[in-house]
């Protein structure tokens, strides 16, 4: 629990940055083109080379998946039908459609099924949550912040963004049966420890109490789907499929887990309604404890 406590207090030690004396003018971005260049593709390469790659697990790599095309197409509905600006439908879907797997769902799903069940909220996680924020989220935020690139220069942005880079680069090291060791894992770890504490202050930075009753209905509208709608519909998808109780009840909990950090700095960084995203960390998160507790409560 020790890591839900650090996360509370990067986010506060945020709020309160920002009654500092010589702060300059939006700390937060600097923070996101650091968080998004070195604490990231960190973590991905020290992840994703020492998963057990299992068909039979299939599934949960899909739960990433499945909520993102929900989100895409719920958000895309209602946005239109409502008259919602590009942005924000983008912004909502982007932070919406991805769920916070690692930093919030690791300590819970620990704390909750025991060490051994991080296996599994790591393969919801990486190939799932952390594969689609740096793949299909880079396409959407690029299309949604209605920037005119060609398909080329899409291509190019995409295969150039560090964390996608880092994802590649951890795929060629598993074909070649190769994982960081020694000093190099070492300073990957420190790097990438850095990656939590740093977004959640960046999301304290931009979280002002009255920006919530500014955006509360659009706030409304995608913690509804992140923390009710996802988790409800995962539920009654997966109770069909042939798997372990265990199982199911760490997706089903996965897919109940506040926005995911990360998604929230892709958004902000790209222009997508930066204070929403940031008011759906800032405020997801500390809602996800209640969220999670029901759910659990009734998974029982």
């Amino acid at each position: 629990m020790s890591n839900l406590v650090l996360l509370a207090i990067c986010l506060v030690s945020g709020i309160v940055l920002q009654r500092v004396k010589g702060m300059p003018k939006d700390p937060h971005v600097i923070l996101n083109i650091i968080i998004l260049h070195i604490p990231l593709p960190s973590l991905i390469l020290i992840s994703v080379p020492v998963l057990v790659w299992d068909k039979k697990l299939f599934s949960l790599v899909l739960v990433a998946w499945v909520i993102f095309g929900l989100s895409y197409g719920f958000f895309s509905f209602v946005g239109h039908k409502l008259g919602w600006e590009k942005k924000l439908i983008g912004c909502l879907i982007l932070t919406a459609g991805l769920g916070n797997t690692a930093f919030v769902g690791f300590p819970v799903i620990e704390s909750l099924y025991g060490a051994e069940a991080l296996k599994y909220a790591i393969l919801i996680d990486q190939p799932g949550t952390f594969l689609i924020c740096s793949s299909l989220g880079l396409w959407l935020v690029t299309h949604f912040s209605q920037e005119n690139l060609r398909k080329r220069e899409l291509a190019l942005r995409i295969l150039a963004f560090p964390p996608f880079v880092a994802f590649t680069l951890s795929v060629l090291l598993i074909f070649l049966n190769m994982r960081p060791s020694g000093m190099t894992e070492n300073i990957l770890q420190h790097l990438a420890s850095l990656l939590a504490p740093l977004a959640l202050i960046s999301v304290g930075l931009q979280l002002k109490a009255k920006e919530i009753q500014h955006d509360w209905k659009y706030l409304s509208w995608g913690l509804g789907f992140k923390l009710i709608i996802a988790p409800i519909f995962i539920f009654c998808i997966y109770s069909l499929l042939d798997i372990p109780r265990d199982i199911f009840e760490i997706v089903v909990m996965e897919a109940a887990m506040a926005p995911m950090i990360t998604s929230a700095i892709l958004a902000a960084t790209y222009g997508l309604h930066p204070r929403l995203a940031g008011l759906m960390i800032g405020v997801g998160v500390p809602l996800s404890f209640l969220s999670l507790s029901a759910w659990y409560f009734l998974l029982q």
